[in-house]
């Protein structure tokens, strides 16, 4: 189990240039939902488009991390427009996966379609490791990516992630990466 303590939510909330994170609220819902059905988003995570019952559950999952664990997922909102722009942090999912997640914080992340490119996935990323090397100093952090979606592979390449295995969860090829702890930095590329 990955030890942690808790968090007030208002003490998880992250401000960057352009970007807010903040943990999920109930009213986070029907963001999180439209999200979760773009096919777009879904394409790389299961090839199918999540259904309202999923979306729900999930978001309770990510208050339920920050309750129980002290660490979990954000809402990313623009600072100056308050819209959404997605979702990205921190988990453990007790995967049945080799090599296993056991004591490694899993980063996972998710932009609306129309706001990518941006930049505000880096923004976004550089904001929540920053934040994950405070709690966890000389900690190793985790991912898993499907070897076809470029984009995200290079976001964590860029951050200190280097891959470990290619391997399959639930029927997918997928990419196993770790990141050790603040000695990652962000490379120049």
């Amino acid at each position: 189990m990955i030890a942690a303590a808790p968090h007030s939510t208002q003490t998880a909330r992250i401000e960057t240039a352009r970007l807010i994170l903040q943990p999920h609220a109930l009213s986070d819902f029907a963001e999180s939902f439209a999200l979760f059905s773009d096919p777009e988003v879904f394409r790389y995570i299961s090839g199918r488009l999540g259904t309202r019952e999923e979306a729900w559950s999930r978001l309770l999952r990510y208050i339920g991390h920050w309750a129980a664990l002290g660490f979990g997922y954000w809402v990313v909102r623009e600072k100056t427009s308050n819209a959404f722009v997605g979702e990205i942090g921190f988990a453990n999912y007790e995967r049945i996966i080799e090599p296993s997640f056991a004591g490694i914080p899993e980063m996972g992340w998710a932009l609306m379609p129309a706001l990518q490119g941006k930049g505000y996935a880096n923004e976004a990323a550089t904001a929540a490791l920053a934040w994950a090397d405070r709690q966890w100093p000389g900690g190793t952090t985790g991912c898993m990516i499907s070897p076809e979606n470029l984009a995200s592979i290079r976001l964590a390449t860029r951050h200190g992630f280097a891959e470990v295995v290619a391997t399959t969860y639930a029927e997918h090829a997928t990419l196993v990466f770790h990141r050790h702890g603040a000695s990652s930095r962000i490379s120049a590329s």
